[in-house]
């Protein structure tokens, strides 16, 4: 019964992960992202920084969804490996595209 739960929230959060990056990405939604982190990035640069930002957001959550997906043919706790790896790949692009366009993480 626990992974049933766990299985069925990890598949939510990654179709929110999914659905986020993709408005960010796809529809330029850069008001989804905290205020803070695109103070200072020119408008000249949104686009770029909404498509490295969305782009990431669904990386990290198309790791979930493989992790979510391993576990429920394998059963092993092992399926955690696809999303740690997805997911640092994910906060790198996300740290990449706040140096590049917002001059700083914050």
């Amino acid at each position: 019964m626990e992974d049933i739960i766990v299985i069925v929230i990890l598949g939510a959060i990654a179709l929110l992960f999914l659905w986020l990056g993709y408005l960010i990405w796809i529809k330029e939604k850069i008001n989804l992202i905290h205020a803070y982190h695109y103070t200072k990035v020119k408008e000249t640069d949104k686009k770029a920084y909404t498509s490295i930002m969305g782009k990431a957001m669904i990386v990290m959550g198309i790791g979930m969804m493989l992790s979510d997906i391993l576990f429920v043919i394998m059963r092993t706790e092992k399926c955690i490996v696809v999303f740690v790896i997805l997911l640092i790949v994910g906060l790198i692009m996300m740290t990449y595209a706040q140096i590049k366009y917002n001059r700083g993480i914050f």
